[in-house]
């Protein structure tokens, strides 16, 4: 039974995984067995990354795209297919947080995180599901948030985004489910990343957050991973369009 959970001889592409969530998630799906290509933006960021799992043993590659832009997505799923294999396992983790008072929000911010958050997920999951449904297979898990469900001050455009990314991802389903596609997304809470560091530096914060998660903690990146083998295995083969909250217990409590 052990065997539903192995990720043996399939491809995953996991973009913005030169650094924090994208990375340990990229290392997790190593682990168990499948061959890794790593995304972002940053061509130095990128090959440092895979030069960390290298060393460790793993199959992983680069691939440096910006998920903003459609035709460079389509190029490099194209080269991907061409070089490496079939995708197998798609990780849409790429996105940005800018934090503002939503009055004063700045219009570039909000453009940068609809282009990024949402655009980027919708750009990935459409070039890596047209290769997916003439196979008749293959796993997407899209990464929401608890602010897919929540909202926080200051945070309101990324709230929106998440928002758009549950959403986006039951769609998914309703439209590729049909083609033996099995659509996810993994809600985080608040995890120690490079996008939370103002966040974990903040004393007064980390007191509001053990009081208000009933776990009573932070999250750690490598508590993920179980939850993305899990939607990228033969594991999760009739689970589609849910969004799976690793969270501490934050939305299930007030």
């Amino acid at each position: 039974m052990h065997n539903l959970f192995s990720l043996a001889g399939r491809r995953a592409l996991v973009t913005g995984s030169g650094q924090g969530i994208g990375f340990g998630l990229a290392r997790g799906l190593a682990e168990h067995g499948a061959t890794v290509v790593l995304n972002g933006r940053t061509q130095e960021k990128v090959e440092r990354a895979v030069d960390t799992l290298s060393a460790e043993g793993h199959a992983v590659h680069a691939s440096v795209f910006d998920v903003t832009d459609a035709a460079s997505v389509a190029s490099a799923v194209e080269k991907i297919e061409a070089e490496i294999g079939a995708i197998d396992i798609l990780i849409s983790n790429a996105g940005v947080q800018f934090r503002a008072p939503l009055e004063d929000f700045p219009d570039d911010k909000w453009q940068l995180l609809l282009q990024t958050n949402v655009t980027g997920v919708f750009n990935v999951g459409k070039a890596v599901a047209k290769r997916m449904i003439p196979r008749g297979r293959g796993k997407i898990i899209n990464i929401a948030s608890v602010m897919s469900e929540l909202a926080r001050a200051t945070i309101a455009p990324y709230s929106a985004t998440k928002g758009a990314v549950r959403n986006l991802t039951r769609g998914m389903c309703a439209d590729w489910a049909k083609h033996g596609l099995q659509i996810n997304a993994i809600a985080p809470g608040f995890f120690r990343t490079e996008l939370n560091t103002a966040l974990s530096e903040d004393a007064k914060f980390n007191t509001w957050l053990d009081q208000r998660t009933p776990a009573g903690r932070w999250g750690e990146v490598p508590e993920l991973v179980g939850a993305a083998v899990f939607l990228a295995s033969d594991a999760s083969s009739f689970v589609n369009g849910h969004v799976l909250y690793v969270d501490g217990g934050m939305t299930a409590s007030v």
